[in-house]
């Protein structure tokens, strides 16, 4: 197909077509619909989990009558750093009722005749209570024996030298590794969903043009890279701005339930999810344009995208894969083919283990390819988006002229 006489300059063409994707996705119900669901579905799902997920999990221990003892446990768990929900109880009786009827992990009865004492259990004792309640008989048998020789424990600590143990980790564990794992999982499933989503959302929009022969009119007037780029632009700045709310509301609330403690890194990982999606969604927006330009009723958008969704199942792999293996050789090299950067840097950012050169690169890489992508997509879109009826094969598209 010869390109049109009269065009619009690329600039404004891009503009208006941008513009009135943008419109379009904007004015359906479904999207405002899905959208107010899926933020209360983040919001409330993690003020679910705050509330009823991250519960009290210190073990209880109830003493029968030895207030002595009581707080010999809470001092010997705050030392150890173990800390225990330690409570009085009645009589030893009601202590071994309790421990049956699951109220109580552990009820420490006094031994009458000395400093020792019964844990009473359900099954075991586990082995951090179990050093809490012998470091508290310890202390008392010492405060007893203290007393029999007539020295206070004020005098034996003040007798006796401070000795601290300093640890000096060779490879210390990250104490914020929990919340990088957390952030890096969820940008991995949102980044899915929202590349997968709105390249669908241009594939359907090229079909339903090309079914209805608007495209016949759009291309007297457009050049068919600059319809192909506004279509892809404006679908795109929906995509981005939904994924902008998604992430404000998710770190909103995760920081207001403290569930997130780690705002830079979180506000980093968002800025490069943001940007990694912008890259991710452009390689495959194009593509799924092009697919769509090679079938002529919506039914069939799967038999021509089927390639695309199985590069995209191998990028969600790859990314999986650097969760469980951030060191593997073979992810480092992948981290340089596009499309799987789109994915991994971002998982990399939120892992802290990626450089600025590195990202840099990479991005440089995915920017050369999605050009080159896009006057690859728009040459195919431009040979089959007239063609009616059957199914255009891409090896056809590829090679007519």
């Amino acid at each position: 197909m010869s390109a049109p006489s009269t065009t619009l300059p690329a600039r404004r063409a891009i503009a208006l077509v941008a513009r009135r994707e943008f419109r379009v996705q904007v004015h359906k119900r479904s999207f405002w619909v899905s959208n107010a669901i899926m933020l209360l579905l983040i919001a409330g799902s993690m003020i679910a989990f705050s509330l009823f997920g991250t519960g009290d999990d210190r073990p209880s221990v109830g003493v029968a009558g030895d207030p002595a003892l009581a707080a010999a446990v809470t001092a010997a768990a705050e030392r150890l750093g173990s800390p225990v929900d330690v409570r009085e109880i009645a009589s030893a009786g009601d202590g071994r009722a309790a421990v049956a009827a699951g109220d109580l992990d552990v009820a420490l009865l006094g031994d009458e005749s000395g400093p020792g004492a019964t844990a009473v259990v359900d099954s075991e004792l586990a082995p951090t209570t179990r050093a809490v309640l012998d470091a508290a008989l310890a202390d008392r048998a010492t405060g007893v024996g203290l007393a029999v020789v007539g020295v206070t424990p004020s005098q034996l600590a003040a007798a006796t030298p401070p000795a601290r143990l300093t640890v000096d980790a060779l490879d210390p564990t990250d104490p914020e590794a929990g919340q990088r794992s957390a952030l890096s999982f969820a940008v991995l499933i949102v980044m899915f969903m929202q590349i997968v989503g709105f390249g669908l959302t241009v594939a359907m929009g090229v079909v339903e043009e090309k079914s209805s022969r608007v495209v016949e009119l759009l291309l007297s007037t457009i050049r068919p890279l600059d319809l192909l780029w506004g279509k892809v632009v404006g679908i795109g700045a929906v995509g981005l701005v939904q994924l902008l709310l998604y992430g404000v509301v998710g770190i909103a609330t995760g920081l207001a339930t403290g569930l997130l403690t780690i705002t830079g890194t979180a506000v980093g990982v968002f800025g490069a999810a943001l940007a990694w999606f912008v890259l991710g969604y452009a390689f495959f927006a194009v593509l799924y344009a092009a697919a769509g330009s090679l079938v002529s009723r919506q039914e069939d958008v799967n038999s021509t995208t089927g390639p695309l969704m199985m590069l995209m199942f191998a990028m969600y792999g790859a990314s999986f894969w650097y969760l469980g293996s951030p060191d593997a050789t073979a992810l480092q090299v992948l981290s340089w083919i596009p499309p799987f950067p789109a994915m991994l840097m971002p998982l990399m950012v939120a892992q802290g283990t990626v450089s600025a050169w590195h990202v840099a690169g990479s991005a440089l890489v995915m920017i050369v390819a999605v050009a080159l992508l896009a006057r690859a997509g728009a040459r195919v879109y431009e040979r089959s988006v007239l063609r009616i009826g059957a199914t255009v094969p891409w090896r056809e598209a590829l090679r007519s002229r």
